[in-house]
This record gives structure tokens, C-alpha cells and sequence, in this order.
């Protein structure tokens, strides 16, 4: 399951598991690998969740990596294939032996990290004139805030997947708790970034501040509903102190998501727990000074041309959106 395979949270431990089943066929010995998922799935335990298993005929692994074995990296999230592919890669690498380490050829398919030397199926390309690019372009000063699951979210993806922050640009990052799963703390970090965001707010020193909540997420990946409803209470209290904060000082908050998770819990074809992403249209929400009423059939393209607008910088032409507000 991606849970150990693809770590973002430096929980190296998780990693080693995935690691040393693939490389060195240690793990939960199985002769028959679909009975093997199932009987996870009677345990409870979902595909993201499931511990490394290692496919044994006649008392050995089927397969081991060797010198010379060439790896294709088939995910397109750098978030959550940095820490396996430094532990497959990476000269140096120290954050857990890896043991005897075969010369692999590796590629990637996209570009994880700029100081990875590993040729790319699809290289990067420049996205020109982004919200964060044309807010310093015009000297505004901003700051992004999230807890360890979702900080390079605001960080590294928000800025097109460019790592160092722009002019003007602050950041703050709170630390995510050490949990094994998050139904096990749904509250989260949401307190510490709720803090760390009012205190910025009630300072007035950023032009545009973005926050990532990531317990709706998170929390629905579990698939456990109890906890999603702690969650979910657990933000409304979290949005209840930011607006407050925000009329106090005069500024505009804009809530939205850029997908949905849980909102659906149970899957409605086959009766079993959600706990992937969802298509759903996701709300938007406006509070406060410049707000104004919205307009119908808005998009995701629509939300930095409104963000734009609210500073009184006419948004670029590269951007297809348009204001949400009814002006």
C-alpha cells in the first residue's frame, strides 16, 4: 500500500518496508498474492493500507531487484515518490540501511526533485504567470502555512513545481503529529496552523496568505466515518477563529478545495468504504470585506483571477478563468 511505498512524512521506517520487499524479497511471504489482498481486505485493511507482501514459489522470492535491472518511477506525484525513489537512487542515502543496494538504471517519469540526477520520461514545463509569479511580479507579500502532510501543496506545487519561494514570500510549516493513521487523530495539526494563521491575519503584514487544511483529506482516507465527523467538526471550529480573525481585520477569506473525499464514505456501487479522492464540485466560499454575492458555474480556473481582482491587479492573459464575483 502507498502508505509505505510512498511516504511523504520522512516516516522512513514505512519506506524501508516497501523498500526491502521490493530489493531484498523481505516482507510477508505469500503464495498466492490475490488471496493474499483478499484475506488484507477481511482484516479490514484497504489497498493504501495493506503491509508489503513478497511473492514466494518454492520457499524463495519470485522476484528480487539486480545489478542492471532498469526501473521506470510510474507516478506522476513527486510528494509521494521522493523518499523511495532517494532509497533506490540516491548516492549517499543514510536514513536507513539500505543493505546491499543493486546498480539500477533508473528513470522517473516526472521531475520529483530538482537535485535528483535521473533522466525523466516527461520533463518539466514552465507555467507562466501563476498566482504566486504575478503577486510578486507586483510586489505583494505572501505567506503559506500547512501542516508536514500538506505543506509542499502550498509550497512546491502552488508555485508550478518551482521549490524556492518567490519575493515577498513567507512560509510556515507545522509540524504534523506522529500518528500511524489520522483516524486515530482527526483533529489533526489544525489548532497550530488555526494559530499560526489568526496570528498573521491580526498582524497584517501579508497581502495574500494561503492555508491548506488537510483533515477532510486525510482524515477520509481512512475511510473510518466517526473520525471524519471529528474532522470535520474539528474545521468548523478551526474557520470559525479564522473569520473572526478576518473581520476583526478587514480582509477577505475565500474557503475552496481543489476535490472532494469526505463528503462520500461509502461507495455507492459496491456498498464498501470510500476513501479515494471524488469529482464532486467542491463549494467556494466568500467572507468579507470585497467578498460580494457569486456568480453561477464557476471553476477551479476562476479562483486566482478572483483572488487577483480582490487585490486590484488585473489578472494575466495566460489565466483562461474569471472573477467568481458578480461585479
Amino acid at each position: 500500500g502507498r502508505y509505505y511505498g510512498m511516504d511523504r512524512d520522512r516516516r522512513w521506517e514505512r519506506t524501508k518496508l516497501a523498500y526491502d520487499a521490493m530489493v531484498h524479497g523481505i516482507g510477508t511471504p505469500v503464495e498466492h498474492p490475490v488471496l493474499a489482498v483478499l484475506a488484507a481486505y477481511h482484516r479490514g485493511e484497504t489497498d493504501e493500507f495493506i503491509r508489503p507482501l513478497v511473492h514466494y514459489r518454492n520457499g524463495v522470492p519470485v522476484a528480487t531487484m539486480r545489478d542492471g535491472d532498469g526501473i521506470l518511477f510510474f507516478n506522476y506525484r513527486s510528494d509521494r515518490m521522493r523518499q523511495i525513489v532517494s532509497a533506490l537512487a540516491l548516492d549517499g542515502f543514510e536514513e536507513f540501511d539500505p543493505g546491499h543496494r543493486p546498480d539500477l538504471a533508473c528513470v522517473t517519469m516526472t521531475q520529483y526533485d530538482q537535485n535528483f540526477p535521473l533522466p525523466q520520461a516527461f520533463p518539466p514545463f514552465s507555467l507562466a504567470r501563476i498566482l504566486a509569479e504575478v503577486l510578486a511580479e507586483h510586489g505583494r507579500t505572501q505567506l503559506r502555512t500547512a501542516e508536514t502532510e500538506k505543506y509542499p501543496h502550498v509550497t512546491y506545487f502552488f508555485n508550478g513545481g518551482y521549490e524556492p519561494p518567490y519575493a515577498g514570500e513567507e512560509r510556515c510549516l507545522v509540524p504534523s503529529q506522529r500518528v500511524a493513521t489520522y483516524d486515530l487523530a482527526p483533529e489533526m495539526s489544525a489548532a497550530g496552523i488555526t494559530d499560526a494563521l489568526c496570528r498573521n491575519i491580526e498582524r497584517g503584514s501579508h497581502d495574500f496568505i494561503l492555508c491548506n487544511f488537510a483533515n477532510a483529506d486525510m482524515v477520509g482516507h481512512t475511510g473510518v466515518l466517526p473520525a471524519v465527523v471529528r474532522a470535520v467538526e474539528t474545521l468548523d471550529l478551526c474557520l470559525a477563529r479564522v473569520l473572526a480573525s478576518a473581520e476583526q481585520a478587514g480582509v477577505s477569506v475565500l474557503i475552496t478545495a481543489d476535490h472532494g473525499n469526505c463528503e462520500m464514505m461509502i461507495d455507492p456501487i459496491t456498498g464498501g468504504v470510500h476513501t479515494a479522492h471524488t469529482t464532486n464540485p467542491v463549494p467556494f466560499v466568500a467572507v468579507g470585506t470585497g467578498a460580494g454575492a457569486l456568480r453561477t458555474g464557476g471553476a477551479l480556473r476562476d479562483v486566482a483571477p478572483t483572488v487577483l481582482h480582490l487585490l486590484g491587479i488585473h489578472p494575466p492573459a495566460e489565466m483562461s478563468g474569471r472573477d467568481l464575483r458578480e461585479c
